[in-house]
């Protein structure tokens, strides 16, 4: 069952206005659609300033989007800031990148933990106690650790309380916004496979965003890959990851280090990507593609299905696309 749907969503910010030239506004996601299964996990891969953290924050309602709809549960998700938007908080969270930014630094640990239950009104101030004790155990924090503030922890186990405060509420979403690239690689490890433990055992539906493929494969069930804003190929990570149909998501994984085997010959991508607020004509990627054709700065390639269940948007995935231009 979907529990998460997104139709054709696009963002749209007002440019910056400079002496004598237009303000160029930036489409930071652009013509979006997914959909997350119940108890599911979605990765979302591409480079910094793809429109990743964006998508994000239109799946919880933190922002709404420009032109489309998301849908929560079945039903449109609700205007930021109204009531109806503010009770759906409890079945939606976020995991941040930074921890100790996400922490009050003044507050301890449990306090901060206990916070969304106080907001929404769960329990009494026993039962309350009792669900932090119980939460700092299933993140693999002490109960001795509930009194000391976010400066007495390490990374890891920042990120572990911002965990136990995310699950606070037993949400049946929870977004993650790069939640372990802030961490050294060993601990990353460890809150990687907690997260996948935690996700599994409760059944959450999850959105993983980041850049690391090596740690999205291993978390997510389906992989999207975005560019300059616009979904580029779409399906399950063993198919995306493992043998990739766009040039651009074949170069993210030329460039993941494999141990143990022959280094696979890596793609290199010149130049750096576009301004969303001048956005090539055409496929957005073919300034940098190292194979592209004509056709491809002047036709936009459709996401379009393919055999394997997957979706496209490549002129050269698609023989049956125009490609004589």
């Amino acid at each position: 069952m979907s529990l998460l749907r997104l139709d054709a969503v696009a963002r749209t910010y007002p440019g910056e206005r400079r002496l004598f030239a237009k303000a160029a506004s930036v489409r930071a996601v652009d013509g979006v659609s997914l959909t997350v299964e119940a108890g599911s996990t979605l990765g979302i891969v591409g480079e910094s300033g793809c429109g990743k953290s964006t998508l994000g924050r239109l799946m919880l309602g933190l922002e709404p989007p420009s032109e489309g709809q998301v849908e929560f549960d079945g039903a449109a998700m609700p205007a930021p800031g109204t009531d109806a938007w503010r009770k759906l908080r409890a079945r939606m969270q976020l995991v941040f990148q930074d921890p100790l930014g996400a922490l009050d630094r003044r507050l301890t640990v449990a306090r901060q933990i206990a916070e969304p239950l106080v907001i929404h009104g769960i329990g009494d101030a026993a039962a309350r106690r009792a669900r932090v004790a119980q939460l700092l155990t299933d993140v693999g924090l002490g109960e001795d650790l509930a009194a000391r503030h976010p400066h007495a922890l390490s990374g890891g186990q920042r990120q572990r309380a911002v965990l136990a405060r995310a699950l606070a509420t037993d949400p049946a979403l929870l977004v993650c916004d790069e939640p372990v690239s802030a961490l050294d690689v060993s601990i990353q490890a460890q809150v990687v496979n907690m997260l996948v433990d935690l996700q599994q055992a409760r059944g959450i539906a999850m959105v993983f965003i980041s850049h690391d493929l090596k740690v999205v494969r291993q978390v997510s069930d389906s992989v999207a890959v975005m560019y300059l804003g616009r979904i580029v190929e779409q399906g399950a990570a063993d198919w995306v990851l493992a043998a990739p149909l766009h040039p651009y998501t074949r170069a993210l994984v030329s460039a993941v280090p494999t141990p143990g085997r022959i280094a696979r010959e890596r793609i290199v991508l010149t130049g750096d990507p576009p301004n969303p607020a001048a956005r090539p004509s055409g496929c957005a990627f073919h300034p940098r593609c190292p194979v592209a054709v004509p056709v491809c700065a002047q036709q936009t390639p459709p996401l379009r299905a393919m055999a394997d269940g997957r979706s496209v948007a490549c002129h050269l995935a698609h023989p049956n696309l125009d490609r004589a231009a």
